[in-house]
């Protein structure tokens, strides 16, 4: 079912509830890159400091650091589905609060790991909320939006992830004097957010007439392979999965094999972490330009060209990229056009909720997105068995490929959303 939001040519026309409801979701997508990356920023110390190791570059540092990354990750898939599921029974403002309380917690909780396991039981937790909040959030929108201002809210709502991103750098500068767990307080920031959107915005008018018409039992995760919703279902989680794979195994590994170039292996550590805080800085500035243009050929492509498109080419660069092992100063070119790439992710924002009933958006869209998700993490840890003998570039090189079958797999996308009720 498509959704209902008349149509608003100019900004001007949109009315205050689109506007609580995309500063809501953007708010809540800002609060996602935050929460999500300072861990990052503090791994490797506060791992070491966990463990008690002598040393940072200790191997049962990297050995554990990855296992929490790993939770992390499945964390966030299970979080999709089970908050996705949430947001269609009751409701989108409903479940967009629990997300972000969840996450607001459990980042801030963190701060009190004395083990290792417990920071991973935290991660893990605060993952389900951040999981979460992209399928509520992004329903919300298509639900509350006009049709014809979704690839540019699809490109604002990722924007709002990459910003967070260099709100969490920004505190990571403010606070790297202090014990590398104190970071983790600035996680609970969102939770603030809560109270303006149980006040502030409603139920979108399409969920409760939704809710209002199907008086029978409302539909459950195996609705999603039956009927029509199966021709969907399917191919969106192949590209989820497959994309998503390649896209992880590129943002976990990128920074290791920064590591490794002939003009920084040889630093001390602190320099070259200089080089891979401009590395991910150049991926981030990429994906900001890359969520708009991504939007201009949606809107002159349509989703499904678009999608195919920048899967193509995001696989293509890698390709070339990695083919053979680059300078720095060619690896700052590739490392932008990858990240322009990474636009991609920002339509499937706003292509995928529509394309599921209404009562099954949030839990098509989490379901498949988030299985991605978990994919992705098996997959990280299997390209990463080629790091063993020290080789990321060509872990890198071979994962690129995987974007051929993903952008095969999105020429049977719909464009347009089943009709279902």
């Amino acid at each position: 079912m498509e959704t209902t939001a008349a149509p608003s040519p100019r900004l001007r026309d949109l009315s205050p509830q689109q506007w609580k409801s995309g500063f809501a979701a953007w708010l809540g997508w800002l609060f996602d890159g935050l929460d999500m990356h300072l861990y990052t920023l503090v791994a490797t110390p506060f791992v070491a400091e966990l463990l008690r190791a002598s040393s940072p570059a200790d191997p049962l540092v990297g050995k554990r650091g990855a296992l929490i990354q790993a939770a992390f990750l499945v964390g966030w898939a299970l979080g999709g589905a089970f908050f996705g599921r949430l947001g269609d029974l009751l409701g989108r403002s409903r479940a967009l609060s629990l997300t972000i309380l969840t996450y607001a917690a459990f980042t801030g909780l963190s701060f009190f790991a004395h083990e290792w396991w417990h920071l991973l039981i935290f991660r893990f937790l605060a993952a389900l909320g951040i999981g979460g909040e992209w399928a509520v959030g992004a329903s919300l929108l298509s639900e509350t939006w006009p049709k014809t201002w979704r690839p540019w809210i699809a490109a604002t709502l990722q924007t709002a992830v990459n910003l967070g991103v260099v709100l969490a750098c920004f505190f990571g500068w403010l606070l790297e004097a202090q014990p590398p767990r104190a970071i983790f307080l600035v996680g609970i920031l969102p939770a603030l957010l809560v109270l303006w959107i149980r006040h502030a915005v409603p139920e979108p008018a399409e969920w409760h007439a939704a809710r209002q018409q199907k008086k029978q039992r409302p539909p459950g995760i195996a609705d999603l392979f039956r009927g029509e919703v199966a021709k969907v279902t399917w191919p969106v989680l192949m590209i989820c999965g497959i994309s998503l794979t390649a896209h992880w195994t590129f943002m976990f590994w990128q920074q290791a094999h920064v590591r490794k170039l002939d003009e920084v292996v040889k630093l001390a550590a602190a320099e070259q972490n200089r080089f891979t805080t401009v590395a991910l800085f150049l991926v981030m500035v990429g994906s900001v330009v890359g969520n708009y243009f991504a939007g201009w050929l949606a809107k002159r492509f349509g989703y499904r060209r678009a999608i195919v498109g920048m899967l193509a080419a995001y696989g293509a660069i890698m390709i070339t990229a990695y083919s053979r092992q680059p300078s720095w100063e060619a690896l700052r070119v590739w490392l932008v056009l990858i990240g322009i790439c990474q636009g991609v992710f920002g339509l499937f924002t706003m292509c995928l909720p529509p394309l599921f009933p209404t009562l099954l958006r949030t839990t098509g869209a989490g379901f498949c997105y988030n299985f991605g998700r978990i994919v992705s993490a098996a997959g990280v840890v299997f390209f990463g068995l080629f790091t063993s003998v020290g080789d990321v570039r060509t872990a890198l090189f071979y994962a690129a490929f995987l974007f051929v079958p993903a952008a095969l797999a999105a020429l049977w996308l719909p464009e347009e959303a089943p009709d279902a009720a």
